[in-house]
């Protein structure tokens, strides 16, 4: 098992959503909202606190945990339906999941 977690433009998530709709097996998704910055290239000058603390634009949140064989996959949908050429599309991350499990009530 993977856990997939992309950070990525908020009006790129319905596209993605509709293509996951389209993927056989797909296990589900948990999106958040948050706010982050790029990368900067060049050092920056701060003008104060409040430039500080509203230097953040707002994204999505996408996490994803899925079988071996699903990874390749859901990453190319990803970026399929997520990147613009861009910059700002966001950000895509794989990491290994120890365990997994469903809570449910039997």
């Amino acid at each position: 098992m993977k856990e997939i977690k992309a950070i990525i433009q908020p009006q790129r998530l319905s596209k993605l959503r509709n293509a996951f709709r389209q993927m056989r097996g797909f296990p589900g998704m948990t999106v958040s909202r948050v706010e982050g910055c790029s990368q900067h290239e060049e050092p920056e000058v701060s003008h104060g606190i409040r430039e500080e603390l509203t230097d953040f634009s707002p994204k999505v949140r996408v996490e994803i945990v899925a079988p071996d064989d699903k990874v390749d996959e859901i990453v190319q949908i990803i970026r399929e339906n997520c990147r613009t050429g861009k910059r700002g599309d966001g950000i895509l991350w794989i990491t290994e999941t120890g365990s997994f499990e469903r809570i449910r009530i039997e």
